[in-house]
Order: C-alpha cells, then sequence, then structure tokens
C-alpha cells in the first residue's frame, strides 16, 4: 500500500501546527462545525477510554462484531508504523485500514476547512475520522480515546451507544493528574446522560469509587466487571458470566490472563451497545481477534532472523507500570508452560516510569538489554535506561539497536533457547515491526 499522498499532507500540518496536547474541545468543536458535524453523523459508538487496555477492548470488540456479521469502523491511537492503521473502514469480510487516496482526500478537506486556524495535529486526524465514518456505511463505530476523555478531541459524540471505561492507572500525569482519582475522573468525562457505561476491571478501589459515582450522577445504565459481568478461566477456556448467564469459550488469543477481563470488557460494551452476540459469533471472535504489538509472537522477519536458533520472541508496546505488570504476569503464564531463560530489549520515551516498569520484571527476566528510540524525540538514552532497570533490581547493559542485541545474544547465549520480549514503547514497537518487515495489515 503507497502511503505518499497521506504522509505529505499529514508531514505538511506538522510543519504548520504544533505537536502534543492542548486539553481542550473548543478549536475541534469550531472545525467539526465547518464540515457540517459529522460526528453527529455516526453508526452506533462504542467510545473507549482507559490508562490500559482500550486497544485490545476495541480489538475484542470489533471481533465480537465482525463474527457477527456487522459491518464495523474502528479508530485507534497511536499507529505502530504507518497512520492508515488509526483508520479501519468496514467492509464486508471484515475491515480494512483506509485507502491512501481516500485518507489524503479527507485530510486535505479537513485542512481546508481549519482554514489556517490554532489547532494540532491530533485534532485534524480525529476530525478525519468522523468525516471517514460517516461517509463511509457501517452499523457500528469503534472509537478509541487518545488521551485522557473529558478534553480528548473524540469527546464530542454526544449520545455513544456504550461509554467503556477500561483499567486505569498512573500514566500522563502532567495532563490528566498525580492521583489515581484525578485521573479516573478525566477518563469518567466520556460519560453521556442516560447512555450505558460499562467499567472494566479496576485495580484501584479509588478509581472504581469515581466512575461508579459519576455514573450514578449521570443516571447511566451502568454495568461493573467482578459486579454485573465476569470472565475467568476453566479447564483452559474462558467463561463469560452476565445477567443473562454463562458463555463456555475458547481462550483468548491474545496471550495473557488479563485478557480475560478485557474480552469480557468487550462483551459487556457490544451487549450495551444493543448488538446481540450469540456463542458461535463469541467463539470466533475469541480465536480470530489480532492487535498486533500487545503480546504479539514474532515467528518470521528480518529480526527475528537475527536472534538465538528457536529463540521465542514476544512484542509488546505497554510502557507503564500497569501495563510492565500485565506482560509479566503474561510472561510468567508462558514460563509456567515452557520453562526458558528470559531476556529483555527494551527502549522507553521519556514521560512514562521505567523504573516503574522494570519493576515488574524483577525475579522473573535474566538480563535487560536497553536501546534507543529513535522514532521519537522523547526516546530515553539507552545508557540512562539501563540504569533504570538496574535502580529496579535488574541486570542491564545498553546496545545500539534491537539488531544489535539480538546478534551479541545469538553469539553470546549458552544454555536453552531464550524467551525473548521486546518492548516498551508503542513507538518502540512500530519501529520494530516496520524494521522487521511485518507491519501490521
Amino acid at each position: 500500500m503507497t502511503t505518499l499522498a497521506a504522509e505529505r499532507e499529514i508531514e505538511h500540518l506538522m510543519t504548520l501546527h504544533p505537536k502534543g496536547f492542548d486539553l481542550s474541545l473548543d478549536r475541534v468543536t469550531r472545525l467539526l462545525e465547518r464540515l457540517g458535524n459529522p460526528q453527529d453523523r455516526l453508526p452506533p459508538v462504542i467510545h473507549i477510554a482507559g490508562t490500559n487496555g482500550k486497544g485490545s477492548c476495541a480489538a475484542f470488540s470489533r471481533a465480537l462484531l465482525e463474527a457477527a456479521g456487522h459491518l464495523v469502523h474502528v479508530h485507534t491511537s497511536p499507529h505502530l508504523v504507518n497512520w492508515h492503521e488509526r483508520y479501519r473502514l468496514a467492509a464486508e469480510g471484515g475491515g480494512k485500514l483506509v485507502d491512501d487516496d481516500v485518507f489524503a482526500e479527507a485530510i486535505a478537506r479537513v485542512a481546508e476547512a481549519n482554514a489556517g486556524q490554532t489547532i494540532t495535529v491530533f485534532e485534524i486526524l480525529t476530525a478525519v475520522t468522523f468525516i471517514l465514518f460517516s461517509e463511509h456505511p457501517a452499523e457500528a463505530a469503534i472509537i478509541e480515546v487518545g488521551l485522557g476523555g473529558r478534553f480528548d478531541a473524540t469527546n464530542v459524540i454526544k449520545r455513544p451507544a456504550v461509554s467503556v471505561i477500561m483499567p486505569i492507572s498512573m500514566d500522563h500525569e502532567a495532563y490528566l493528574g498525580d492521583r489515581v482519582e484525578l485521573i479516573a475522573a478525566e477518563k469518567a468525562g466520556i460519560m453521556k446522560r442516560g447512555c450505558p457505561v460499562v467499567i472494566g476491571a479496576q485495580e484501584s478501589d479509588t478509581a472504581l469509587q469515581v466512575l461508579i459515582e459519576t455514573a450514578e450522577r449521570l443516571d447511566c445504565p451502568t454495568v461493573v466487571y467482578g459486579q454485573d459481568f465476569l470472565a475467568f478461566e476453566e479447564n483452559g477456556r474462558m467463561v463469560y458470566q452476565d445477567e443473562d448467564g454463562l458463555m463456555d469459550l475458547p481462550s483468548p488469543r491474545l496471550p495473557g490472563r488479563h485478557q480475560y477481563a478485557n474480552a469480557a470488557a468487550a462483551i459487556a460494551a457490544v451487549k450495551a451497545a444493543g448488538f446481540e452476540i450469540g456463542h458461535r459469533a463469541a467463539e470466533r471472535a475469541m480465536t480470530h481477534v489480532a492487535w498486533p504489538a500487545r503480546m504479539q509472537k514474532l515467528t518470521q522477519g528480518k529480526l527475528v532472523d537475527l536472534a538465538p536458533k528457536g529463540a521465542e520472541i514476544w512484542l509488546d508496546g505497554g510502557h507503564n507500570p500497569g501495563a510492565g505488570i500485565v506482560i509479566a504476569e503474561a510472561l510468567a503464564e508462558q514460563e509456567e508452560k515452557n520453562p526458558r531463560p528470559l531476556v529483555l530489549i527494551s527502549g522507553m520515551i521519556n514521560t512514562k516510569d521505567q523504573t516503574g516498569y522494570f519493576s515488574a520484571f524483577k525475579g522473573l527476566a535474566r538480563h535487560v538489554y536497553t536501546v534507543p528510540v529513535t522514532s521519537s524525540d522523547a526516546g530515553v538514552p539507552n545508557d540512562e535506561l539501563a540504569l533504570r532497570a538496574e535502580e529496579a533490581g535488574l541486570s542491564a547493559e545498553p546496545v545500539s539497536s534491537v539488531a544489535s542485541a539480538l546478534m551479541l545474544l545469538r553469539d553470546s547465549w549458552d544454555g536453552p533457547a531464550p524467551r525473548i520480549l521486546i518492548g516498551g514503547s508503542l513507538y518502540f514497537a512500530g519501529a520494530v515491526l516496520a524494521e522487521n518487515g511485518t507491519p501490521p495489515t
């Protein structure tokens, strides 16, 4: 797929408008009015916020709806390799990433409507979402929040079919607040009066209380994980339970026990949005769901060829302490099934709690290679990142690249073939997929 036209449009926007976030809805609201308010002409919207698990919930929701035969649009962010990944348009047989010419034309139209006014690139690209999703037929639209909730550019949707709040933990403190209850209040900002709300598994009782109180104040029909619905493992399968009864399903294709709760939130969300999901469709969804760079097993590619023979390689873009915990738990499960020495190849950006992330792997990882994240201006230098890993109690050394780390491992490894986790940042994970020659499709 050629990406030149859309990439050129976006690169031009980057030179005109500030990078980063500016939390307000005024600019995007003004722009959408000039475009005829396309956000008011969308199919039923599943709107998803949270610190961790948003993308997985979106992937499960898409898999459920498509398995039931529905046409579905999906907006996620950030992308891994190509901007096109943010826009999956409904199609028979499963949604497809937006064509380059369609994408480029929509960007140009939105930029022209903005007429040079002050705005962020993310706000322009969110308006592009609404243009694309309103002009192409679908029966549902899954829209992931970019940052926070209350002032995120996606939060101009007046009547979502359901608002979903996935697990909340500390992240983006500079924008959202330095206490979990403040972050929860920002995420709860996507709730709309009288519209259904699904609250996914929360690690913080304080966050859960804020979410429930907000939903009650807005008279939102609300279902809460662990109270109104849940999922658990039984005999190697996933059992989903809610007021309608039990569904005995295959274990989700996405590895890790945390994916049971993510899958459960998606089932609850799709049902709350008014869609019927039969047992057969739910079974198919669990076995067909895909979400790149979230515990993705790499089995082929240029980087994979550099690894020690027989190595098992996983890629995950999780980048905060909460993500570190669930990734470490997923790898501990793999260790129980098939013991191997674990090695990390990590790159991170400076807005994240690097030591907190690494702490989750203490006692599990044998060694960490730290590499620079060259795809982001905020990348942490590899020598500094090695110090953060050592602060967390891990053995670490800086190297110049993922390829260098894999070759070092290959040339020096002695013993059972290792299990390798490459991760620490979605920017980093995207660069790895590009270098490996296996971008998302």
